[in-house]
């Protein structure tokens, strides 16, 4: 071979060395990956400490994927690892990466403009972490991207539109930031378009009608902005596959379009908190596959479409807060995969069906108070416990009568029974207690408004230690509380107010260490041993004004600093108030008006500074008014 051959096969062979040299290879993903590492400050058991090391294959750290062809990193996921720092412009040298996750984290700082060298880039999850700056437009660049999720973080600013470069995305994810502006009008050029979600920010202006033009789009996701206009009457001509519509908290008005029911697939509608009015469309009745409405707090009129028990499906039904009037058809209590039925706050009249519960097995939410009172009546059948998984059943407001049914002792997952203002009755003992008290999950207990007329039974103090509110104002109880109450140790608020019970305050009541709110007042109680008030170091709201209290205050109760509201007005105490009463920093309102008190006031300058209101009127009071009552309500 010619020697000059020979020369001219060893060069070329150094240069293509020297090339390979310089071309990324793992070695390069390497670097990217380890300074990803150092910038990290915090790692939840060190996890990427330990395994990202250069004695371990890069292909075999946590969170790694690689191709076997290339041997080049392909994919990282480092989801929901507790880390802590900024994503450094390194990683744009991952350039055979095709999916990035570092979810579920706490990286803050800047997406770098570095990302735009991952061409191959298809999946970007960077949600649920402390992300700031705006979206950065510098995405748009990259051409193969279908999914990003950009949800939960600080980005403000507005919604670049060049977003809409991103020919193939498929998912846009913006939910929970702070971004302003209108909606871009581009981003209904996204015509692989499945999931846009923007909910949550600050956006305004109304939602252009193109979107509702994006033939693939599955869930539009707009709620919670200050949205406004009306929705195009055409709404589900183009989007036959939509399955998610979510808009409500806005400012939306006008009718619901009839014309929903042309998007047959819909799964969950969402349009509450707007200022639509008009009625509920029958017409929702056609979309078989629905099982999600939510069209509470809205300014409807008409009756509840009878049609809705087309519905088989239906598993929530909100209509809460319209002015819907009419009765409640039977058969959507005969709904058997119904979990949530709200229609409170309308004007609804009429009865219940009489086996209430029978058809509903799964049923976890009842709502039936109303805005007019007195509205629902009827008796609640013993079927109720039939419905056995339900946590709240809200009935206030009404004219039901009756006894309470005791079968709903039968409900163990019952967590808020409100019974408040109907016509309840019971017998003298009140046992349907006795039953209730089986309920172990029981947080509140709203009985007040009914006249009960009996005597609270020492089963009272049954209720299970969930128990952390029981209300029974204006039930025409009488004789003496029960020193059982005491038993209720994680009760936090108790009113027995506007009855008639007598005797003292059971010196048992000490014992109910975490009460912050005590309601007594219009009773015929007479007292109470002085450490009793004492004791209850966490109270915040003490009210026993029209009682047969008399006697002195006792000077304990300044050592009752987390008193904010007392009230001890139109009794028969006497004496001096003690000057311990001073202590009450947090005093907002103080009242003891209409007493037999005397002596000086004993409120110097820089006592109660933060009182709103006191009232001492109609005592015997002497001496000057103190400085520090000037400019109060007196």
């Amino acid at each position: 071979m010619d020697r000059s051959c020979i020369f001219l096969a060893i060069f070329i062979l150094l240069h293509d060395n020297t090339l390979l040299a310089t071309l990324p290879s793992i070695s390069t993903d390497e670097a990217a990956l380890l300074a990803l590492k150092s910038h990290i400050s915090s790692h939840s058991n060190n996890i990427l400490a330990r395994n990202w090391a250069s004695s371990i294959p890069v292909c075999s750290w946590i969170g790694i994927t690689c191709s076997s062809h290339h041997h080049r990193v392909t994919a990282i996921d480092i989801s929901s690892m507790q880390l802590y720092g900024t994503i450094p412009p390194h990683l744009g040298n991952l350039s055979f990466i095709s999916s990035l996750d570092i979810s579920n984290n706490t990286f803050h700082g800047d997406l770098p403009v570095e990302l735009t060298h991952l061409q191959r880039l298809k999946f970007i999850n960077a949600k649920n972490n402390n992300i700031t700056g705006a979206i950065p437009s510098f995405l748009s660049l990259l051409p193969n991207l279908h999914f990003l999720y950009l949800s939960n973080n600080q980005f403000s600013g507005k919604i670049p539109t060049s977003l809409s470069n991103l020919t193939k995305l498929e998912v846009l994810q913006l939910q929970s930031n702070f971004l302003e502006g209108e909606i871009p009008r581009e981003i209904s050029d996204l015509r692989y378009l499945t999931i846009l979600d923007l909910e949550f920010n600050q956006l305004t202006g109304s939602i252009p009608p193109s979107i509702f033009n994006i033939t693939t789009i599955q869930v539009i996701a707009l709620m919670d902005y200050n949205l406004t206009g009306k929705l195009p009457k055409t709404i589900c001509d183009h989007i036959p596959d939509l399955e998610g519509l979510y808009l409500g908290r806005n400012s939306l008005d006008g009718i619901i379009p009839p014309k929903l029911e042309k998007c047959r697939k819909l799964q969950i509608l969402e349009l509450g908190d707007n200022e639509f009015a008009g009625t509920v469309p029958r017409e929702l009745a056609n979309l078989t596959a629905l099982t999600e409405l939510y069209l509470g707090l809205l300014h409807l009129e008409g009756e509840i479409p009878m049609e809705l028990d087309n519905l088989k499906k239906f598993q929530a039904l909100g209509l809460s807060q319209n002015e819907l009037t009419g009765s409640i058809p039977d058969s959507i209590f005969n709904m058997s995969a119904l979990q949530i039925i709200d229609f409170g706050e309308n004007k609804l009249s009429g009865t219940l069906t009489s086996d209430l519960g029978r058809g509903m097995p799964i049923l976890e939410e009842l709502y039936c108070a109303q805005i007019l009172c007195f509205n629902l009546s009827g008796f609640i059948s013993a079927s109720i416990s039939n419905s056995s998984k339900l946590r709240q059943f809200d009935l206030s407001q009404n004219s039901f009568t009756g006894p309470i049914p005791k079968s709903l002792g039968n409900l163990e997952y019952l967590e808020v029974l409100n019974l408040w203002g109907n016509n309840f009755v019971s017998d003298s003992t009140l046992s349907f207690l006795a039953s209730l008290t089986n309920c172990r999950n029981l947080r509140v207990h709203t009985l007040s408004g009914n006249p009960l007329d009996g005597v609270l039974p020492p089963s009272v103090g049954n209720f299970s230690n969930s128990l952390q509110s029981f209300e029974a104002d204006g039930c025409k109880l009488k004789g003496v509380i029960p020193k059982e109450v005491s038993n209720l140790t994680e009760v936090t608020r108790m009113s027995l107010s506007n009855n008639e019970l007598t005797g003292h305050i059971p010196n048992t009541v000490h014992g109910m260490s975490i009460l912050q709110e005590l309601y007594l007042f219009n009773n015929k109680i007479e007292g109470a041993r002085h450490d009793v008030i004492c004791n209850l170091k966490s109270l915040g709201t003490l009210v026993l004004s029209e009682n047969h209290f008399s006697g002195s205050v006792p000077s304990c109760l300044g050592n009752v600093t987390s008193l904010r509201k007392l009230y001890l007005d139109n009794n028969k105490l006497y004496s001096r108030l003690p000057s311990s009463l001073g202590n009450l920093q947090d005093l907002i309102e103080f009242n003891v008006s209409f007493n037999l008190f005397s002596g000086e006031i004993p409120l110097e300058s820089g006592n109660l500074k933060a009182a709103t209101h006191i009232d001492l009127s109609n005592n015997y009071f002497s001496g000057k008014i103190p400085s520090t009552l000037g400019g109060l309500d007196n």
